[in-house]
């Protein structure tokens, strides 16, 4: 019985947060605290797209991913024009790269779960994540001659 009632209440789980979170993003005006919590949705996200794929609404579970794709774009499109020196001040920069580390690996675990025909389109969705990973990563991590540009244009 006790087994029943955690099983039950798990999903319940992840479904409050994903409402509880999705609120607090709402909210936010900072783009380093939407980030972090964005990084935080990722997983929650990929979770609902499963639960909408599972139900057979293939179409519905392609637009969770896309939407989130939209909100981490417009994410690090913000955290980019704020001015933040990403490696001197890397919060949500660095929480919201890691959140979408794991959201990829969750990601290319349910692309398996995907009719063949409809993968190309989850498949884009990823390497859209992936490109914004990537351009987070820069940010964090500049090369020397990208650093010297930066500090150029400072002055």
């Amino acid at each position: 019985m006790l087994n029943l009632c955690a099983a039950v209440s798990a999903p319940l789980r992840g479904q409050e947060l994903l409402g509880k979170y999705e609120a607090q993003y709402q909210a936010e005006t900072d783009p380093v605290q939407k980030a972090k919590i964005l990084a935080k949705l990722g997983p929650l996200k990929i979770d609902q797209a499963r639960k909408r794929l599972d139900a057979d609404q293939d179409e519905q579970s392609l637009a969770v991913l896309e939407g989130y794709r939209d909100d981490v774009r417009q994410a690090v499109a913000k955290l980019e024009a704020s001015g933040i020196d990403a490696e001197r001040h890397p919060a949500g920069f660095k929480e919201l790269h890691i959140g979408l580390r794991e959201t990829l690996r969750r990601l290319d675990d349910f692309v398996v779960a995907v009719p063949v025909d409809k993968r190309p389109w989850f498949r884009a969705v990823r390497a859209d994540l992936l490109d914004l990973q990537n351009s987070l990563l820069d940010a964090l991590f500049p090369t020397a001659g990208t650093r010297g540009a930066k500090k150029d244009k400072s002055q």
